[in-house]
């Protein structure tokens, strides 16, 4: 083993939240342009971004000893859920959350999916169709003791077929600043800093921006 990896856990799974049996694993059905690298890394941005705190990934690889939120490149166990637990500043040290994903064919579609969940809860508070309070709520883990807590986690689902006002993270009535600002913010993020426009498709975007605005 190289001097800068350590060996991982063995991952451990939310209790009493069911497994995807391996068979029934698709590709992640989004263009995600990311790397395996980034899209663990993209996980730890979302979720500090939405407020996260004390972000701890898991998975059934090894992972680098001075990275230790990314698995090794060449790792590719059977097990490919990922397990993304983290705490928030605004609470009692003693709360922890989770989300986890295994529905997808590879840990770095899982990853990424995880990100995109926390993105969109993100900007949906942002744009006032919810509180991150009721959104955190989905996540949290109950008190835990020394043999660690059960996880009560969300597993980010795929959404091929959303209205508008989905697409856009915004009310179904929302006043054309709302949808405009979502429709600006949702580009930037797709075409700034984050590798490139992984799960928002521009057009489509215009399609609910042009949706919402003309209805």
């Amino acid at each position: 083993m190289n001097a800068t990896e350590q060996r991982a856990p063995e991952l451990v799974w939310p209790e009493g939240y069911p497994r995807t049996d391996p068979s029934e694993r698709d590709a992640y059905p989004g263009d995600i342009s990311l790397t395996r690298k980034e899209s663990f890394q993209s996980i730890v941005d979302e979720l500090e971004r939405w407020g996260a705190t004390d972000v701890r990934i898991s998975t059934a690889s090894t992972h680098y000893k001075d990275r230790p939120n990314i698995p090794h490149q060449h790792d590719k166990p059977d097990d490919v859920g990922v397990v993304a637990r983290f705490r928030r500043e605004d609470r009692p040290a003693d709360e922890g959350y989770a989300i986890a994903c295994d529905r997808w064919a590879t840990q770095r579609e899982n990853a990424r999916a995880i990100a995109l969940y926390a993105r969109r809860k993100r900007l949906a508070e942002r744009c006032g169709v919810t509180t991150a309070d009721s959104e955190f709520e989905t996540a949290r883990l109950p008190p835990g003791d020394e043999s660690g807590p059960d996880v009560i986690a969300v597993e980010p689902e795929p959404e091929p077929d959303r209205e508008p006002h989905e697409v856009l993270g915004v009310a179904p009535d929302a006043p054309e600043p709302t949808v405009t600002g979502a429709f600006r913010e949702l580009v930037k993020e797709g075409h700034g800093d984050q590798g490139g426009n992984d799960e928002y498709d521009v057009a489509e975007l215009k399609r609910a921006r042009d949706a919402l605005l003309d209805g």
